[in-house]
C-alpha cells in the first residue's frame, strides 16, 4: 500500500507517543517523512470528518522528537541502571531481576520515605473534654474549646471541674453560609483518584477501562492534563445527547433549560486535549467497572455545568461552670451540583437541634477521653499518583505503569502502599552509594528539557548529549562500589523472601514456626520444629500463599490468603475447622473404617469426600467418586 500511495495521513492519538508512532511507520515503513496530520480528541464520526478536513500540513515535528527524546531517555536509564542493580546482587552470589529508571527511583523513594516517617513515628497521648447532650431529640456532640490537650493535668483540672455538672447554658450561636463551586471536568490524574476513591479501581485499571470507553467512542482522549472543556466541542449537542440516555435524562434536561451553558473549568491546561467528557454516544453491554467509569464521567461532566451548591454551618459555644464547649453543625441547604454528581458526592450532614442563646440545656454526659496523635497516613495508588504529579515526575500516561512495576518488582506491596525490606534497601543503598539515581530534580530537569525539545527550544542531540554525560558518571560510581550495593541488597532479599515464607506460630507445637517451603511434588506449609513436629499442610499447585495477622476465631489456626487464577480469598489453614461450612452428608458408610459416614468437606482446593471419624480415620475421596486413603 505505501508504494503505491501517493499522500499520507497520521491519524495517531495526538500526543507524544501517538507522534513518535505515526513518525516510525511513516519513516521505517513508508520509507517518507512527508504526511499530513489529524488532530482529534474523540473518535466519533463528525469529528474525525471534521479533523480529516482540516488537517495540519505536517506531523508536529516538536511532539515528535520530544517522544523520541524520552524513549531514548528511558531505554539509557532504564535498561543500564536495571542492569546495574542486577549485576551487584549477582556479583554478591545471587540473582534476581532489579530494575530502576529516571522516575522509578524517585517514586520508590517517596515511597520509603514516608515509611521511615511512620516506622519513627513516636505516638504521643492527648485528651479531650466532651459534653453530651440531647435535646428536641437530636444529639449535641461539644468538645471543650481547647481541643486537643496534652497536658494530663490540665486535662484533669478541667474534667474534675465539670464533671458533675447537669446543665450548661447557651453562650453563643453563630450560622455561615459558604458556597461550593462545582466540581472541574476530569483530567487524568483527576479521573484515576476518583475512580480509587469512589470503587477501588487501581489508576493502572481506570486508565485501561477509560482507553476501552474511548476506543468505543464514548468519551474523550483520556490522556489529557486538561481540566478544560472548550465551547467548540459544541455543550449542547453533547448534554442533549446525553439526555437520551434514560439514566440522565432528568439532569440533562435541568442544564438545557439554562439560559447559558458554562461549565467551570480547572486551572490545568492540555495543548493537545481538553478534559474528558462523554460524547453523547450511547452506551451498549458494558461490564461493571466500564459502566461505573462511564456514569463517574458523565456525571462529572454533568456537575460542572450545574449550580453552585450551599452549606450552612452553625457554630453554637456552650458554657458550662465557665468552661467553653463548642458543637459544630453542617447541612446542605442548596443541593446544586450535588444532585448531579450523586453518588459520588460526600459530605456529612451533621444537624444541631434549634438552640437559641442563654438557652438552658441538660448535660447527659461529661468524658475525659485519651487519645493519640496519628502516624502518617501511608500512601494509596491513587495518592502517589497525585503526589508525582504534583512533583513533575512521569508523565499522565506514565505513572500508573510505574507503581505497578515497583509491585511486580516487590519494593512494594498492599493497597495501602508499604515499601518492603527490597525496597528500603534499594532506596538505603542508592542513597549512601549513588544518590543521583535517586534524585527527583534530575529528573524533573530533563522533564524539562524535553519540554524544550517540543517547544523546538532545544534539539534532540543537545539532550541525550548532556543525558550521556550524567549517566556515564552515575554508572562509574555505582561500577565502583557494586560489591558493597550487591551485598546490601542481597540481605534485604534474603529478608524479605524469609518474611514472605513465615506464615506464623505453629498451632500445633506452640513452638515452632510455619514456614513455606519447595518439596519434589511442589511448595507446601510445614513447621520449622521438625522433626519433633510435624505438622503439615498442602498448597494447591500454582497458587500464591501469603500470610496474614489474623487468626481464626474457631480453631486458633493462622489465616492465610490463597491466590490462584486471579482470585484470591482468606480462609483457615485448618482442613478440619469447625468454622468452616457444615459438612453435607453422603448417604455411604465409610468403606475404610465400616464405622463413620462419608461427608463433603471443602479445603484449600475444593470440596471433597471424607469419614466423619477424621482423624482416626483418614479416608479420603474426590467427588468424582476417586478413592484414595491415607
Amino acid at each position: 500500500l505505501a508504494k503505491k500511495a501517493t499522500s499520507f495521513t497520521i491519524a495517531c492519538d495526538y500526543d507524544i507517543e501517538g507522534e513518535v508512532i505515526g513518525w516510525n511507520i511513516l519513516r521505517f515503513i513508508c520509507k517518507t517523512e512527508k504526511a499530513s496530520r489529524m488532530k482529534f480528541s474523540t473518535l466519533t464520526k463528525p469529528d474525525l470528518l471534521k479533523a480529516y478536513e482540516n488537517k495540519l500540513p505536517t506531523i508536529d515535528w516538536g511532539q515528535a522528537h520530544a517522544g523520541e527524546a524520552r524513549h531514548y531517555l528511558d531505554y539509557y536509564y532504564g535498561i543500564n541502571l536495571s542492569r546495574a542493580l542486577t549485576n551487584a546482587i549477582k556479583s554478591a552470589g545471587s540473582f534476581k531481576i532489579m530494575s530502576t529508571g529516571r522516575v522509578q527511583g524517585p517514586a520508590l523513594k517517596l515511597i520509603v520515605d514516608r515509611e521511615k516517617l511512620i516506622k519513627a513515628f513516636v505516638p504521643q497521648p492527648f485528651w479531650q473534654i466532651q459534653l453530651t447532650s440531647v435535646e428536641q431529640g437530636k444529639k449535641i456532640v461539644a468538645l471543650h474549646e481547647k481541643g486537643s490537650i496534652f497536658d494530663q493535668d490540665e486535662a484533669k483540672k478541667i474534667f474534675e471541674k465539670v464533671k458533675d455538672s447537669k446543665e450548661a447554658t447557651i453562650s453563643d450561636i453563630e450560622e455561615k453560609t459558604s458556597k461550593q463551586l462545582p466540581p472541574t471536568p476530569f483530567d487524568l490524574t483527576t479521573l484515576q483518584t476518583e475512580a480509587y476513591r469512589c470503587f477501588g479501581i487501581s489508576p493502572t485499571q481506570t486508565l485501561d477501562i477509560a482507553q476501552q470507553l474511548y476506543l468505543a467512542g464514548l468519551i474523550s482522549y483520556p490522556r489529557t492534563s486538561s481540566q478544560q472543556l472548550p465551547a467548540k466541542i459544541g455543550f449542547k449537542r453533547i448534554i442533549s445527547a446525553i439526555a437520551k440516555n434514560p439514566n440522565y435524562t432528568d439532569l440533562a434536561n435541568q442544564l438545557l433549560a439554562k439560559k447559558t451553558l458554562s461549565p467551570r473549568n480547572g486551572k490545568k491546561k492540555d495543548l493537545a486535549h481538553p478534559a474528558i467528557y462523554p460524547t453523547g454516544l450511547q452506551p451498549k453491554n458494558l461490564t461493571k467497572n466500564q459502566q461505573r467509569i462511564y456514569d463517574l464521567i458523565v456525571r462529572r461532566t454533568l456537575a460542572t455545568f450545574a449550580d453552585s451548591a450551599e452549606r450552612k454551618t452553625i457554630t453554637v459555644k456552650i458554657s458550662c461552670k465557665g468552661e467553653i464547649f463548642i458543637a459544630k453543625g453542617t447541612r446542605t441547604t442548596k443541593q446544586g451540583w450535588h444532585l448531579f454528581y450523586k453518588p459520588y458526592v460526600d459530605l456529612k450532614e451533621e444537624e444541631l437541634p434549634e438552640l437559641v442563646e442563654k438557652e438552658i440545656i441538660s448535660v447527659k454526659k461529661i468524658e475525659m477521653l485519651k487519645k493519640t496523635t496519628k502516624p502518617p497516613k501511608r500512601y494509596t495508588q491513587a495518592s502517589i499518583i497525585k503526589e508525582l504529579e504534583s512533583r513533575n515526575l512521569g508523565t499522565k500516561a506514565t505513572r500508573a505503569q510505574i507503581i505497578q512495576t515497583l509491585y511486580e518488582r516487590g519494593y512494594i506491596q498492599g493497597k495501602s502502599i508499604k515499601a518492603t525490606e527490597l525496597g528500603i534497601a534499594i532506596v538505603e543503598t542508592l542513597s549512601k552509594y549513588c544518590p543521583s539515581v535517586l534524585d527527583e530534580k534530575l529528573t524533573r530537569h530533563f522533564e524539562q528539557e524535553m519540554e524544550e525539545i517540543r517547544e523546538n527550544k532545544k534539539t534532540t542531540e543537545q539532550v541525550l548529549s548532556e543525558a550521556k554525560k550524567v549517566l556515564t558518571k552515575i554508572l562509574e560510581e555505582f561500577k565502583e562500589k557494586e560489591k558493597a550495593i550487591g551485598t546490601a541488597l542481597l540481605a534485604a532479599k534474603r529478608e524479605q523472601q524469609k518474611e514472605e515464607e513465615t506464615i506464623g506460630i505453629c498451632p500445633v507445637c506452640k513452638e515452632g514456626i510455619l514456614r513455606i517451603k519447595k518439596g519434589k511434588y511442589g511448595k507446601f506449609i510445614a513447621c520449622d520444629n521438625y522433626p519433633n513436629c510435624k505438622a503439615i499442610f498442602s498448597i494447591p499447585k500454582g497458587a500464591k500463599v501469603s500470610s496474614t495477622s489474623e487468626r481464626c476465631q474457631k480453631c486458633g489456626f493462622p489465616i492465610i490468603i490463597i491466590k490462584q487464577n486471579r482470585r484470591s480469598k482468606k480462609i483457615c489453614l485448618n482442613p478440619e475447622c469447625p468454622g468452616k461450612e457444615q459438612a453435607e452428608k453422603v448417604k455411604r458408610t465409610c468403606p475404610l473404617c465400616k464405622k463413620g459416614k462419608l461427608v463433603v468437606k471443602k479445603s484449600i482446593y475444593g470440596s471433597f469426600i471424607a469419614c466423619d471419624r477424621y482423624p482416626k480415620c483418614k479416608y479420603i475421596e474426590k467427588n468424582s467418586g476417586t478413592k484414595s486413603e491415607g
